[in-house]
């Protein structure tokens, strides 16, 4: 990958629709399975999503290879697709955006008023 593609996100962009294409050779259950584990994902992601790709591959990979040995979607993710996702993304307690945010909010307000007060 050169400087260009990280900057544009062009490899993520030919990445994701090669995801989306082995995603479109899956049952439809798999495929209804894709989506929701990928609305799952999502929050995990950093700005530019670049940290999720070799999650979602492995997912994928599950999926396609579970997919062929004919096993049911809800045998390989569980009752718990949410729960799934988060322990793929981390475990349980695995900080989303909305928790890197406040955190640098909360490091912003701190350091202002730190400023404001001495």
């Amino acid at each position: 990958m050169n400087i260009w593609e990280t900057m544009t996100g062009s490899d993520l962009t030919r990445d994701w629709k090669a995801f989306e294409v082995r995603a479109g050779a899956l049952p439809a259950d798999y495929r209804a399975a894709w989506e929701e584990i990928k609305g799952h994902l999502f929050p995990y992601g950093d700005f530019s999503g670049r940290n999720l790709m070799p999650i979602l591959d492995g997912v994928l990979g599950l999926l396609e290879e579970t997919a062929a040995d004919g096993q049911s979607v809800h045998d390989v993710l569980g009752d718990d697709v949410g729960g799934f996702c988060a322990a793929l993304a981390g475990g349980e307690g695995a900080r989303n955006y909305r928790d890197r945010w406040r955190e640098q909010l909360n490091r912003n307000v701190a350091r202002k008023l730190g400023r404001l007060g001495g």
